[in-house]
């Protein structure tokens, strides 16, 4: 029988008043050897909720997400590999200013961390080179060729969507709960080298056979 646990959650972000595709979180859920046929992930404006079972690990994660502000489903990309689910979520409200947390309840949770690999501070975004990271999503959105397979994620919900991973569907579930919440803007002192495990992706898309 496995267990169940909560997956480690890095995150990062940019933000843009004027271009929407500039303005997005990063986040990566590290759920290692979660074959596509056992995941179920759904994603909505204000969350989401993830559940995967590892049948080598003998262990199952879920995760329930309540964003700090709303995101752009049909904008939004996933990326699935063996070692965990990458997201570029397309924030919805453009806005200059960073997301001061991922989550909307401020209290920190030990399983999410700051993506150090991908943070750059907010009057540095700029600057900052083209991030080559977001090639691997491809050019569609999650209703044309991005994401796992060309799933929409506004479908999910329903249960189910045979264009895409075999047993994906709608997860039961609010979205909330009382841990969790996640660090505020990074604090440098801390959790630096947790925070830059496993934040690649190391791996291509799964099939969606």
């Amino acid at each position: 029988m496995s267990s169940q646990v909560t997956p480690e959650v890095l995150w990062a972000q940019r933000s843009s008043a004027a271009e929407p595709e500039k303005n997005y979180v990063y986040l990566t859920i590290n759920v290692p050897d979660v074959p596509p046929k056992n995941l179920k992930l759904d994603l909505k404006p204000t969350g989401l909720s993830f559940t995967g079972t590892s049948d080598s690990k003998k262990t199952t994660y879920h995760l329930e997400l309540e964003f700090y502000s709303e995101i752009d489903v049909e904008n939004s990309k996933t990326n699935h590999t063996g070692a965990n689910i990458q997201m570029v979520l397309r924030k919805k409200e453009l806005k200059e200013e960073y997301w001061p947390r991922l989550l909307k309840n401020s209290a920190k949770v030990h399983w999410l961390r700051t993506d150090f690999d991908k943070w750059v501070d907010e009057d540095e975004q700029n600057e900052a080179p083209e991030d080559d990271y977001l090639n691997q999503f491809g050019g569609g959105g999650l209703g044309e060729d991005g994401g796992f397979g060309g799933i929409d994620f506004s479908k999910l919900g329903g249960g189910g969507d045979d264009a895409g991973l075999e047993g994906l569907g709608g997860v039961e579930g609010e979205g909330e709960g009382g841990d969790e919440d996640e660090d505020e803007m990074p604090d440098l002192e801390e959790d630096k080298d947790d925070g830059a495990e496993g934040a690649k992706g190391k791996g291509k898309d799964a099939d969606a056979a």
